[in-house]
Formats: structure tokens, sequence, C-alpha cells
């Protein structure tokens, strides 16, 4: 079957700065998609993939299940530390050498975590994916708003979103029957004949985009975010542990404030910040950003949260737990075509508003299931979860680039990718932390108490999001309004 885009073939968009390099618009629109959409879908696959091999992971390498978070966090984590280096990568090498070598670490990493004998091990070896996978979104997107400019991004990527969010729920299908049938390893291992597969097509169908003037590089400033993000990170990983003393978490607490106020100082004073925050007084992006931030933070540790539930709660066996996620996939799908309409109609505005809380009431919702509870009930309610989700993401994800000159896309592109997966990685802290709260005893009976405590502090966390969303102008563009 040949992937198709929604959309014509567009002219690439001139810089207002000095132009890029191989500014030609891609002659082979369909090629180009699979390459960017494939990306996207071993990156989403690995986000989510370990969630169902909890069990299988924490069983062959000695340690709690619970500890096997620290595997999910380094990986987004270092995938939100990473990408603020885009930009300037991407203008100074360009995308196709760029794209070429992230899929290379990529598969690397890949390699690491298939042959890795410890949690230590695992957790190394997945910051080196990370460090791959950190390229692969924010450059695929810089170059789809290159491609089609802003009238036809978001079908090109409400497409290549597709991909990603099949990613998204295949990956605790796929890690639950590999655990179960073969080898936790071979979750990952996967990733190598993709990789090798994904460097013969970026040579075949990435265009080149390059500036002649990339400037220097931020190495102050990206140290300075990378240090405050990860001490962030640190103070959700090491709440629950139990030689944590409140002082550690207040100075790690205080550690993170000083070095990000230290960064708002010092992006002020250089000519090409690695985050420019001075996007942020253009509104669609500060709603943007805070409001996905707040959705993500909601939302990113509910599937693992789920799959602990079915496996732990109920004893579900891990591809079982793993088919449960498929529902998600069919609604999201469902509702992909419509989702350009909708916004056409609707606006920004109104329609992220309305659906955040319809994605908050589907949070507390999920509350109501127990170990008796047949499972199409559950199916139903992953299905519907799935369908308002694949708007809210695509809606938050174009969002950043509605009122945005194209000169911007690339930053644009990448505090947008920086943003998501530091909320993802926090996400999935606070989830666990929040399970751990509440989690009394290794029973079955506990693990349904604590989820359906998590899930509704998880629920009221993401409704918050909702008056964020309200802040945009009410003649806020959609994309049927918008213009190349």
């Amino acid at each position: 079957m040949i992937l198709r885009a929604d959309v014509p073939h567009a002219a690439p968009i001139a810089d207002a700065a000095p132009a890029a390099t191989g500014g030609a618009a891609p002659t082979r629109v369909s090629g180009l998609l699979w390459l960017i959409s494939a990306a996207f879908f071993m990156q989403t696959l690995d986000s989510t993939i370990v969630n169902t091999a909890v069990p299988s992971i924490a069983e062959a390498l000695a340690v709690p299940p619970l500890s096997i978070k620290t595997a999910l966090t380094s990986y987004v984590l270092t995938l939100a530390v990473c990408i603020p280096a885009s930009p300037w990568l991407t203008d100074r090498f360009g995308t196709r050498r760029i794209f070429a070598a992230a899929i290379a670490v990529f598969t690397l990493g890949s390699l690491l975590c298939g042959l890795a004998q410890s949690l230590p091990q695992l957790v190394a070896a997945r910051v080196v994916q990370g460090l791959g996978g950190a390229l692969l979104l924010p450059v695929g997107r810089f170059v789809l708003v290159r491609s089609y400019g802003h009238r036809d991004f978001v079908a090109a990527m409400s497409t290549v979103a597709t991909f990603g969010l099949l990613g998204s729920v295949l990956g605790p299908l796929l890690g639950g029957a590999l655990s179960q049938l073969a080898s936790w390893r071979w979750i990952f291992l996967v990733n190598v004949p993709a990789g090798l597969f994904g460097l013969w097509l970026n040579r075949r169908e990435m265009p080149e985009f390059r500036r002649a003037d990339a400037g220097a590089f931020d190495p102050v400033g990206f140290v300075l975010f990378a240090l405050a993000a990860s001490l962030l990170l640190a103070v959700a990983e090491r709440a629950d542990a139990r030689d944590t003393t409140w002082p550690m978490i207040v100075a790690l607490a205080a550690g993170a404030v000083a070095l990000g106020a230290l960064y708002v100082r010092h992006s002020g004073r250089v000519a090409r910040p690695v985050i420019d925050l001075g996007l942020l007084r253009t509104r669609s992006v500060a709603v943007s950003l805070a409001g996905g931030l707040c959705t993500r933070l909601g939302v990113s540790g509910m599937f693992l949260l789920l799959v602990l539930f079915l496996q732990m709660g109920c004893g579900w066996s891990p591809i079982a737990a793993g088919l449960m996620m498929v529902p998600q996939a069919l609604g999201a799908m469902l509702v992909k075509p419509l989702i350009h309409r909708l916004l056409g109609r609707y606006g920004y505005r109104r329609l992220l508003a309305a659906n955040t809380v319809v994605v908050a009431l589907l949070l507390a919702l999920f509350a109501l299931p127990s170990a008796q509870t047949p499972a199409w009930m559950i199916a139903a309610q992953v299905f519907v979860y799935g369908l308002v989700m694949s708007l809210q993401y695509t809606a938050m994800n174009t969002l950043t680039f509605v009122d945005l000159p194209p000169e911007h896309a690339a930053m644009a592109a990448s505090m947008g990718s920086t943003v998501q997966y530091l909320a993802m990685s926090f996400g999935i802290a606070l989830a666990t932390l929040l399970m751990a709260v509440f989690l009394h005893g290794q029973t079955p009976e506990a693990y349904v108490f604590a989820f359906r405590r998590a899930v509704l502090a998880l629920a009221l966390l993401t409704l918050a999001a909702a008056a964020v969303f309200r802040l945009l102008r009410r003649d806020a563009p959609s994309p049927a309004a918008s213009t190349p």
C-alpha cells in the first residue's frame, strides 16, 4: 500500500533570515512521510514498549516492578534534555545528516538495551537510545513545516502522528507478547533492522534544509537547562525512595529552581539561546506549551498504571494486558480524518478547552473497573479514551506553529518536543509516585486500590489544563484559516 499525503505538494517557505540550502520541495512526498512516520513510530514505540514488560524485566533483573520506572524516565528525560540542541545541529549540519545520525545512535542504543545485564546497564543504554531519539521528532516536524507550509501542516502531521500513535499502542502489545513468548530483550532488538531500513530510506527521501549562518552553539544555556531538568526529575524519582529525606528533596528542588532562573537570565543575554524564551511572547505558543505540560503530566503515566492494574491487580497475562491497548489505536485512527475539519469549524480555543474536560472525566472513570469487570467494558473505555486523546495531541502539537513565521519553525519544533518529553518523564514519575503512596502491600487488592486513587488524582491535574487553553484568544487561527 502506498502512503499518500492528503495534501498537495507544497513549495518550501523562504526564510526571512538567510535562505536554507537545498530548499527544493521533496519530489517524493509519500517517501518522506514514510520516513518521518517510521521515525515517529520507533520513538513512540520505545516510549511505551517497556510498560507491559515491566514485571518480566523486574523479575529478570531481580528488582521491584516500580523501580523499572527509571528505565522509562531516563529515556524520556534524555529526549527532553537533548532536543534543544536540534535547531542548531539542523542549521549547522543539515537535516539529512542529522536525521541519519539520530537513527544510527538510536539503533545502537537499542542494541545495548537488548544486551543489558542489570538495571544500571539498562538505564545507561536507554540514555544512549534517547540521545538518538532526541532528534527524530523535532527534525521530522521541522521538515514537515518546511515542506508543506502552515496550510497543509495539520493534515501532514495527522498522517505522521497516526503512525506515532500506533507505536505508542503497539508498544505495550509487542512488549507483552515478546516478554511472554520469547524474551524481554527482543523488545529492544527489533529496532535494529528497522533502524537499518531507516538509514537507507533517509538517503533516498530526506530533503536537505540547512542555514548558511548557523552561528555558535550555546553550551552554557544547554548545560543549565539540562541540569535544571535533571534535578526536577530527581525530585520526582527520589520522592518515594526509602532513603530520601525532606532536606534532600528541598535541596534538589531549590537547585533546579536556581538553575532554571540562571538559564532565564542567560537566555536574554545571548543572540541564539538553546531555547528561545522570546517565542513565549506569542500567546498561542505559550498556551500550547503550558496546556500541553499540564495535560501530559496527567495522562503520560496512565497506561503504565493500567498495565500494573491489569497484570498485578487483575492477574492478566502480559499479552492480554497489551491487547487492551489496541482499542486506543482504533479510536485514534477513527477520529484522525475529522481533526482538521473540527479545528477549522470550532478553532483551537473551544475545541481544546472542551476536549480537555472530557479527557479528565475519562481518566476519572478508570477508577471504576475492578478485577471482576468484563474485559469488553475496559476495552470500551480505552477506545473512547484513545479517540479523545488523538484529538488532544494533534491539536496541542499543531497549535505551537499557527501564529509563527517559518524562520522560527525549527525552534518552535524543538521547544514543543522538549516540553512534551519533559512532561512525559515527569508524568511517568508522578504516576508511579502516586501509585507508591497509595500502595499498601503487594496483594492484587492493594494494586487495585492504589490504581483507583492514582487515576483520580491525575484526573484533577488534567482538568487544570482546560483553564489554560481558555486563555487563547477567541479569534485564534484555525487550520482552515491559515495561509502558507
